[in-house]
């Protein structure tokens, strides 16, 4: 069986409803599981893939976050299928994600920023949320852009989560 996540991508930002697609099979009994956790808490479900009779197929799983207590903003999103014989969870996919709601209260969507030359992470916290304190935000939601707060590069785009 093989399992090709396609969405969400690596460190993409997500929100209280987290959409799970790509392409998976290879068995006559195609059924795969799903867990969104970061360590903390859970959200797990399962769906079908395939042809039933070994081919493989698309699928897209909407799932509803929203009930979660989780207490970090990296969350870890999971596809598998369970074995038949002792329930081992193969060909397992892990995609980390960061979770909009816990940067930003009510998080909805980000705007993309292209970094200019003056600009300083204070600067634009203050542009978009009022405060320069809340330049962690942007921290958080740009880990695969902003690997130290003190140091950005005009060019570079981040997002900025809103509500």
């Amino acid at each position: 069986m093989s399992i090709d996540v396609q969405q969400p991508r690596p460190l993409g930002l997500v929100g209280s409803h987290v959409q799970i697609a790509g392409t998976a099979g290879g068995a006559f009994e195609a059924r795969f599981g799903y867990r969104i956790h970061e360590g903390h808490d859970e959200v797990s479900g399962g769906f079908s893939a395939g042809d039933g009779g070994g081919g493989h197929g698309q699928f897209q799983v909407d799932v509803d976050v929203s009930g979660a207590s989780f207490a970090l903003d990296r969350l870890f999103v999971e596809v598998f299928w369970s074995s038949p014989k002792d329930g081992a969870e193969l060909d397992k996919v892990i995609v980390p994600v960061v979770y909009g709601p816990r940067i930003v209260p009510g998080y909805s969507v980000y705007d993309e920023y292209e970094i200019k030359s003056g600009d300083t992470l204070w600067g634009i916290a203050t542009r978009f949320y009022g405060s320069g304190t809340l330049y962690t935000r942007l921290v958080r939601a740009n880990p695969h852009v902003i690997t130290n707060p003190n140091v950005i590069h005009a060019g570079d785009v981040i997002r900025v989560p809103r509500s």
